[in-house]
């Protein structure tokens, strides 16, 4: 009995393998807040009026800058800003250019209703 595995069996075997652990990995998702939920169903604009724009209830400028960064952070993002590098930190970080931050859709309309929230609340972003 031959027990060799021919290479394309293989690349097919080392695929198989890296796609179910991305299954149980789950969603690519950076943060998690009781108030605006942990998985693709609860996407942050779900929220918005109601939490993160209000001024009285809401989170701080501060907090949202910090939610906001955070998820670029989680994904390997260096600060250029002072703020950013003594809030966040630059451990471990290896994009420089924001844009090149692979975020998941989630993640990308995150931080755009972040931002959103950050604008209409005037914070200094």
């Amino acid at each position: 009995m031959n027990l060799s595995i021919r290479p394309k069996s293989r690349r097919m075997t080392i695929a198989a393998v890296v796609a179910v652990a991305a299954t149980l990995a789950g969603p690519v998702l950076a943060d998690c807040y009781d108030m605006l939920g942990c998985t693709d169903r609860d996407n942050f604009a779900n929220h918005y009026s109601d939490y993160l724009a209000s001024n009285g209830n809401g989170p701080t400028c501060d907090y949202m800058y910090i939610m906001r960064n955070r998820i670029y952070a989680q994904h390997g993002y260096c600060f250029a800003t002072a703020r950013g590098i003594s809030e966040l930190g630059n451990q471990g970080c290896s994009i420089h250019n924001q844009a090149a931050v692979p975020l998941s859709n989630i993640e990308r309309n995150n931080v755009a209703v972040i931002l959103r929230a950050e604008n209409a609340r005037h914070c200094s972003i």
